[in-house]
């Protein structure tokens, strides 16, 4: 279900502070929201947004065609914006504040190099409202099971609504029309994750006798497919909700010879394997935790294996200037997470493991379509979500989570690797 598209005020949601405290709550700082609108006339201008205000009116002239904002309780909006910066836009967003006719053009402008967002003398601001990610949340032995209840463990009938067939929560890899770009369909999506699994197994050789690790089940498509190679493999998880279905679909798939899941941290894992991959895994261990990932995979690796990881990235630039930083991401959807970019990989790689990056193959395209397909068939499907018990706050904050992240790949922001890590002269 999309918000309301009309530009008089709406009725205000009715939050639950139980559940919602900081979306129920509208902050009071006059000074501050003062700033945030005069920042907010200078994006319109600079970036050609058109700010759309109760009853029609505009924060500042712009064209019809131009990606629009539309501000239902503008007050509000800037309060919870000038308090908590990008946090409080996300929040807005999920109490109503303001939505927009296409949410994807919108957070595309937006993302398109944000660091110019703020101008440079104003930079200073951000010590008003950005946050450290609080210790709590830190991907440690201990709260990494928690952190990765809060997302995977939602629900399996809420994944099973927008992801295809599969059960695969990552990017897809499509084919290619004759300019180079995805062909992306809902018909075809389970084809190109079994394309995406196919590569990445084979990037790692596995095939018949291979001994597979695998870091992050998810809902067991790859391990069924490497089984289904002739491989035996172990696959962890700390998500109890995967753990059963995963059993029960490696079981339907007739591999369960092959394949065992464990309930296991990547910390604690055991054994020696031919193949590690980890699909979508090293952006919820945190960055203070790679290394501790990189040497488990190195010791666990038999002589003459292969790693073959799926990883989102970013820019190495941006991924330290916000490695510190509290964002909308972390706190309601990805608690814990960081987002690697591939100097990071080579560099914890390089001083603590003998693991070397082979090769790396990016293509965020692809991720945006598989963003897009799963965005259109959740908010197509938004009473079915609500039927499973979750109400409109989190239904507006999974769209403005697809819709975010599908522009972050848009704009080449965020990308997407495959990336091959080996031992330098070892063969097989």
């Amino acid at each position: 279900m999309t918000q309301q598209a009309a530009t008089t005020t709406s009725p205000r949601l009715a939050i639950d502070p139980r559940l919602w405290p900081d979306v129920a709550r509208v902050p009071r700082v006059p000074v501050r929201a003062a700033v945030a609108e005069r920042l907010l006339r200078r994006i319109a201008r600079h970036r050609g947004l058109r700010v759309e205000l109760p009853g029609g009116r505009l924060l500042v002239p712009a064209p019809p065609s131009t990606p629009v904002l539309r501000l239902h309780r503008p007050q509000d909006f800037l309060r919870r914006v000038g308090a908590t910066g990008l946090i409080g836009f996300g929040e807005s967003f999920q109490a109503g504040d303001w939505d927009s006719p296409d949410l994807v053009a919108l957070l595309t402008v937006l993302a398109t190099a944000p660091e110019t967002l703020v101008p440079t003398g104003a930079q200073w601001l951000r010590r008003l409202y950005a946050q450290r990610p609080p210790a709590a949340e830190l991907s440690t032995a201990e709260n990494a099971r928690r952190n990765i209840h809060r997302h995977y463990d939602l629900s399996n009938d809420l994944f099973a609504l927008f992801l295809d067939p599969t059960m695969t929560y990552s990017s897809a890899v499509f084919p290619t029309g004759r300019d180079g770009r995805p062909v992306a369909s809902a018909p075809g999506l389970a084809d190109a994750q079994h394309r995406k699994i196919d590569q990445l197994l084979d990037l790692a050789r596995v095939g018949t006798g291979s001994r597979v690790l695998e870091i992050g089940t998810g809902w067991g498509e790859l391990a069924v497919r490497a089984a289904r190679r002739g491989a035996r493999v172990v696959t962890l998880t700390l998500s109890e909700e995967q753990l059963a279905l995963a059993r029960r679909r490696i079981q339907q798939a007739g591999v369960a010879d092959r394949v065992e899941v464990r309930l296991c941290d990547y910390r604690s894992a055991a054994g020696q394997f031919d193949a590690v991959a980890s699909v979508e895994m090293i952006e919820a261990v945190g960055r203070p935790f790679w290394p501790a990932y990189f040497a488990t995979i190195d010791r666990v690796l038999a002589p003459g294996g292969r790693t073959a990881l799926q990883a989102i990235t970013m820019p190495h630039e941006r991924m330290l200037a916000s490695s510190a930083t509290y964002t909308w991401i972390l706190k309601y959807i990805f608690p814990g997470g960081q987002i690697p970019s591939v100097e990071a990989i080579e560099d914890s790689t390089a001083r603590h493991t003998s693991l070397r990056v082979e090769s790396t193959r990016g293509y965020g395209e692809h991720y945006a379509e598989t963003l897009r397909l799963w965005r259109e068939r959740f908010t197509e499907r938004a009473d079915e979500v609500a039927a499973l018990g979750f109400d409109q706050v989190f239904r507006w904050m999974w769209e403005l989570y697809l819709a975010y992240s599908e522009a972050g790949f848009r704009t080449g922001y965020l990308d997407v690797q495959q990336i091959l890590l080996t031992r330098p002269g070892a063969t097989r």
